[in-house]
């Protein structure tokens, strides 16, 4: 073992103690610190800035002098990703790359015409002999099939004394018996209901005999710090050592340190969580489970993704519930269109509904899905995190500190900004960039084409990224420095809109749907909670939907694994719609290029916005 250095970091008072030469970034993940790293520590998104205060390093290429200003290289600043450490080092964490106080969506609850959990408890009784295999147990109630159990469950017949109850595990054929507990304790039986997102995770804690959510909690997903996108988490299982296991480690630790505390504060051992129901993408399902993602790297991938629930028990994940319990993974569909995607469909009930409908999850990966009780027809796009606050230079995700909400006045150019937690703001987040591009548009700072106007009269000015406007001037920041949106931002804003746009258009075209065919629009997650609707139609992410009611259905993968842990219907419909749902690939269909090309613009093609168009030329 070579020489090892220690590393304090500040403001959080943290000490680790790391190999010589090791990169900061590797030493911030040990200490269990989140930091901003979008591109996962390849320099390529210089937003995993650190303060070094004292100690040597080395830098181990010069991608840094393309983020870091020669005034903040001055200061000490460096990114974390590109340095090793090689003596014992200070560093200060500035507020702009910390992750801290998520505002997190936590549920959208829908009711359940009869509970069916997949793991149930029954009192018993048991003939004993003098070995497992000739041991009978007779679950009073029960009429199922025969079950099986396992020798180490087994066991415990042996010991048994007086009343006792055995819990039924019913998720595979044939059901297992996964528990043995002394006395009736038929009525403490709980489960978990699991949204695993790229960004955060959600967890609601259920009592499976009543369908009572006990209690609910969120957090940051530990992996985050490997990479913001999917295609960055896969190349750091792909290229790291141990990368997979890395990756599965931090998102079950993360994991866990929610379920610890919700059995805690409700009072209950984590032995009786009994079943676990996740809802995830493609590629979280996978890195969760142990599986490997490498060939979810190649885009010819969508062929074989398998469309079944994966199915691990909690032991060999190392989840803090009852190790026999399972843990069952809401269906895949394609590549990057997963479980949390057939949540929302479960969560929307646009699958039993006659009316057409559009459903959207906006998120770094964006899931297009139109149909009806008939038929299903689904795609994804690459939208990037820019409407999570991600590759904009001073976006951030919803969080204390970020601009939500911006409004520009017409006559002055002033802008007008609300901020999460009623604090100083640090930067912007998705929603506040939807309003600020929007907003530019409509007081004349922005042209059609998504390019700010130079212009004596206006307030824009020459940036690092191009021209620029100021949102907010750095004497009222928390980080004592100009907020702006530059044309740079705004480029990759116009990108991610038309991506998304142009999804939805290709799938209207296959299946000759037009804009007043559409009956309902689901917004799924924090998007359609969270952001002003508006002005996300006027920008030209949406369609003008006259006769369609807008629904945000909240955190639509934790409702339908919540549904689908409580309910055998809801698993086998889920399971249905993953079989039957038609996935069109975008990067293979050469009508997506044009429809791309047709919505590079605000707010898009005519026919999908009529009224705008009527009301420019009257």
């Amino acid at each position: 073992m070579g020489d090892r250095v220690k590393i304090v970091f500040n403001p959080m008072d943290k000490v680790v103690e790391v190999e010589r030469g090791t990169i900061l970034l590797d030493a911030l993940r040990e200490a269990g610190i989140a930091i901003n790293s979008i591109c996962g520590g390849d320099g390529e998104c210089g937003t995993c800035k650190v303060i070094l205060n004292k100690g040597e390093v080395s830098d181990t290429s010069s991608k840094y002098q393309k983020w870091l200003l020669p005034n903040e290289i001055s200061e000490g600043y460096r990114l974390a990703c590109q340095i090793k450490v090689q003596s014992d080092c200070e560093f200060t964490i500035p507020v702009g790359s910390r992750i801290i106080s998520p505002k997190i969506l936590v549920s959208a609850e829908i009711s359940i015409d009869q509970i069916e959990p997949a793991s149930q408890k029954y009192q018993a009784t048991i003939i004993p002999a003098e070995n497992c295999e000739q041991t009978s147990i007779t679950l009073h109630g029960y009429s199922g099939p025969k079950p099986s159990i396992s020798r180490e469950v087994c066991s415990s017949l042996l010991s048994a004394e007086g009343p006792i109850t055995a819990t039924l595990g019913t998720i595979k054929t044939p059901p297992e018996i996964i528990r043995i507990e002394h006395d009736d304790r038929t009525a403490s039986n709980y489960g978990l209901a699991i949204d695993v997102g790229t960004t955060t995770i959600v967890v609601l804690l259920v009592d499976l005999t009543s369908g009572k959510i006990l209690n609910k909690a969120s957090g940051l997903n530990g992996q985050i710090t490997y990479g913001e996108t999917l295609l960055t988490r896969i190349a750091f299982s792909r290229k790291a050592e141990n990368g997979l296991r890395k990756l599965q480690q931090a998102v079950v630790e993360s994991l866990n340190d929610i379920v610890d505390k919700l059995t805690s504060d409700a009072g209950i051992k984590n032995e009786d969580v009994t079943s676990v129901c996740v809802g995830g993408n493609t590629v979280m399902n996978h890195l969760l489970t142990g599986k490997d993602v490498d060939y979810l790297w190649y885009v010819d991938a969508n062929d074989k993704v398998t469309r079944t629930p994966i199915i691990k028990k909690a032991k060999e994940l190392g989840l803090h519930v009852n190790p026999e319990a399972y843990v069952y993974c809401l269906s895949n569909v394609s590549r990057f269109l997963g479980g949390d995607a057939v949540g929302d469909i479960i969560a929307s009930g646009m699958y039993t509904s006659d009316d057409v409908s559009l459903l959207v999850d906006m998120g770094t990966n964006g899931e297009i899905v139109f149909g009806n009780k008939n038929w299903l027809v689904s795609c994804s796009v690459a939208s990037g995190p820019a409407f999570e606050g991600g590759g904009i230079r001073f976006g951030m995700r919803a969080m204390q500190g970020g601009i939500e909400h911006v409004k520009i006045d017409p006559k002055t150019f002033k802008a007008e900004y609300s901020v999460i937690g009623n604090t100083r703001p640090r930067g912007i987040c998705g929603s506040g960039i939807i309003d600020a591009v929007t907003e530019m548009f409509h007081v004349g700072l922005l042209d059609f084409a998504g390019k700010i106007i130079k212009s004596q009269k206006l307030p824009v000015r020459e940036g690092r990224d191009g021209l620029e406007y100021v949102i907010v001037s750095a004497d009222e920041t928390a980080i004592e420095r100009d907020i702006v949106i530059s044309q740079r931002d705004i480029d990759y804003i116009m990108d991610s809109k038309a991506a998304i746009l142009g999804g939805i258009l290709v799938l209207m075209k296959k299946f000759q749907v037009s804009i007043y065919d559409i009956k309902n629009l689901y917004l799924a997650g924090a998007f359609g909670a969270y952001t002003d609707l508006k002005n996300a139609t006027k920008l030209g992410i949406f369609p003008e939907l006259p006769n369609a009611k807008v629904c945000p259905i909240g955190n639509g993968s934790v409702s339908g694994a919540y549904v689908t842990l409580l309910s055998k219907k809801k698993r086998e419909e889920a399971n249905a719609i993953a079989q039957s749902m038609l996935y069109i690939d975008l990067l293979a269909d050469v009508m997506f290029a044009e429809t791309y090309s047709q919505s590079i613009y605000i707010p898009g093609p005519k026919e999908l916005f009529p009224n705008y168009y009527k009301q420019r030329t009257s």
